[in-house]
């Protein structure tokens, strides 16, 4: 049994260099050896018919000069987009820092101090920043820790739920346009597409409370179920007038057609269902019952633990981000406002236009807008009861809706 003596800081910095020995060694003697192996082999690819091959990369670390040509295709490149920006890369970004601002103002708001020490003499500089560190602490602590399958679970489904709710939430992020000609998928239906994919949370979320293979897990799916069902119908009812302003189901020309005026001047109705069915969409205060700590330990997520529960988290999270949004792309004018920031060029080659750097700047500022209202929201309101949660979502928000509806097409036509 180790004492006290030996934790001591020697100790500390001796185990890291050995760590950092074995590392160096792993790298020097086996990965280094497959990539180049793997590079003797594979073609490399042609990007603006330039060959990209290792012994260009390395000129291009010497003298960044030679590169900067191949920057725009590269950034434009299917690749890029999707793992970088705007795709998986740019969405988990945005779900960090929605992490860490909801635990910082959630903590205001409740008079504590919230995530502190972690990082705290890294930004002395900003106290508010003062534990965003905590935020990595949290990630190894998922990682580091075991996944226990409950016994008579069902694996197969079990193991899978996290892994299909990511996908889902990075689907969503592939179809909304973060800026003129940045998406992933720029198709005709891409409204359609986003409320199919919406379509899988709730299966998914059943599915998983089912292999658990426990009664509070199958509570909560049950209740995510009914709340997810009942409030996606009056989610669709609330978009439907913007289609019939907008006269596409694209998102991209959704946006294109806000630039006399912003949708949610002419349909602040639907603007208020979709923003309340996206919180019941999103599981958050007040519409919580499916994890509902007080109630059933923490619903649907109870049997999960370690990275599972932690992919899980993160799914929530883009999913949050791609709701925000798609409110800011319907409602909110998308990445329209005035272009005031200058272009971004890199050895006098121009990698962004100016549209395209306001377009971004406008549509995360927006977005970030949206997610922070949800916050708030979570932080003032109690959790409702199943049976008001259920007889708002059947009466009163398809109502709405429906009235919502009747407004868009006598605004169309009086247009006409």
């Amino acid at each position: 049994m180790a004492t006290v003596s030996e934790f001591t800081f020697s100790n500390f910095v001796k185990s890291v260099l050995w760590l950092l020995f074995w590392i160096l060694m792993i790298v020097s003697l086996i990965v280094l050896p497959i990539i180049f192996i793997v590079l003797f082999y594979v073609p490399p690819p042609v990007i603006n018919g330039v060959e990209v091959n290792p012994y260009l990369l390395l000129t291009m670390l010497i003298n960044p000069q030679v590169g900067a040509p191949l920057i725009r295709p590269t950034i434009e490149s299917l690749f890029f987009r999707i793992a970088v920006f705007p795709g998986f890369t740019f969405a988990a970004l945005f779900a960090t820092v929605l992490i860490f601002a909801e635990r910082k103002t959630l903590a205001k708001m409740q008079l504590r101090v919230g995530p502190y020490h972690a990082g705290r003499e890294a930004f002395w500089w900003a106290n508010s920043l003062g534990g965003f560190l905590q935020l990595i602490a949290d990630l190894l602590k998922l990682l580091g820790k075991e996944i226990i399958v409950p016994s008579g679970a069902d694996k197969p489904i079990f193991w899978a739920a996290p892994a299909v709710l990511v996908i889902a939430a990075a689907g969503l992020i592939a179809l909304i346009p973060v800026a003129p000609g940045w998406v992933i998928a720029d198709i005709d239906v891409s409204l359609l597409a986003v409320f199919a994919l919406l379509g899988f949370f709730p299966l998914t979320v059943l599915l998983a409370s089912y292999a658990s293979n426990s009664k509070y897990p199958f509570i909560g799916g049950l209740r995510a179920l009914y709340q997810l069902i009942s409030y996606e119908i009056p989610l669709i009812l609330a978009v439907l007038p913007i289609v019939i302003l907008a006269s596409t189901l694209s998102l991209t020309g959704i946006v294109e057609a806000q630039y006399a005026y912003w949708f949610i001047l002419l349909v602040p109705i639907g603007a208020f269902v979709f923003f309340v069915t996206a919180l019941a969409e999103l599981e958050r205060i007040p519409f919580d019952l499916p994890e509902a700590e007080s109630e059933i330990v923490a619903g649907w997520l109870t049997e999960y633990s370690g990275m599972a529960y932690g992919l899980i988290q993160l799914a929530n999270y883009i999913k949050m981000y791609a709701l925000s949004a798609l409110f800011t792309t319907l409602f909110l004018g998308g990445w329209i406002g005035p272009e005031f920031l200058p272009s971004i060029e890199v050895f006098n080659v121009q990698v962004l236009s100016s549209s395209e750097v306001s377009g971004m700047f406008w549509f995360t500022i927006k977005t970030l807008g949206v997610a922070l209202f949800m916050i708030i929201i979570r932080g003032i309101n109690p959790r409702v009861k199943i049976d008001v949660l259920l007889r708002a979502g059947w009466s009163k928000l398809i109502a709405l809706a429906f009235i919502n509806v009747f407004i868009a097409v006598a605004l169309l036509y009086m247009v006409l």
